[in-house]
């Protein structure tokens, strides 16, 4: 009997977890009742589905690590009307199992703009010039790949001189330290 409802409790959080962070149209909570917990009155159900849900929202929205999901299902199994302990076991293989995809969907998802998917570089010597004097100077050659989710990359190419190389290393570096001043900070 334990067998079976901590399976029913790992379909369940698999398939919330299908309908919150993964976007599977086809699941529903209809089906996951029928299908999970036939017997179960439908005011149970939604009681049990709502805890679930809370929980599993708290836990992911803090990313938690395994001390903090430790302490808060053990604070869970305390409270009146918690969970047992039986389901706290359940949620612990559940998230151990699902953290990483979890957070990974949570970050797509918060993604409004293009992201760097890609960056290459390398650095040419120009063989032909207008200008006699730019003939056999470097030339740093920087592609950037740009993309949303499952969107096509887009790419950007960019050719920078010496000047201009320099110039972004003092652009880098002072981006760099205005993120160290506002890590210290915090």
């Amino acid at each position: 009997m334990a067998e079976q409802c901590s399976k029913s409790l790992n379909g369940l959080l698999g398939g919330l977890a299908q309908i919150t962070y993964y976007q599977s149209p086809g699941i529903t909570e209809q089906m996951l009742k029928e299908q999970l917990y036939p017997d179960l009155p439908q005011q149970d159900f939604k009681i049990l589905l709502e805890k679930m849900v809370g929980i599993l929202r708290s836990i992911a929205s803090a990313d938690m690590d395994f001390n903090q999901l430790e302490a808060f299902l053990t604070a869970q199994t305390k409270k009146q009307k918690g969970i047992t302990l039986e389901q706290a076991e359940v949620l612990t293989k559940f998230w151990k199992t699902h953290k990483v995809k979890i957070r990974e969907s949570l970050i797509n998802q918060s993604k409004w703009e293009n992201c760097l998917r890609n960056l290459s570089w390398r650095v040419d010597l120009k063989s032909q010039s207008r200008h006699l004097d730019q003939i056999n100077t470097p030339i740093a050659i920087m592609e950037f790949e740009l993309g949303k989710n499952d969107q096509e990359s887009e790419f950007l190419c960019l050719e920078l001189d010496e000047t201009k190389v320099n110039q972004l290393l003092k652009k880098l570096t002072e981006i760099e330290e205005s993120i160290s001043e506002l890590s210290y900070t915090n």
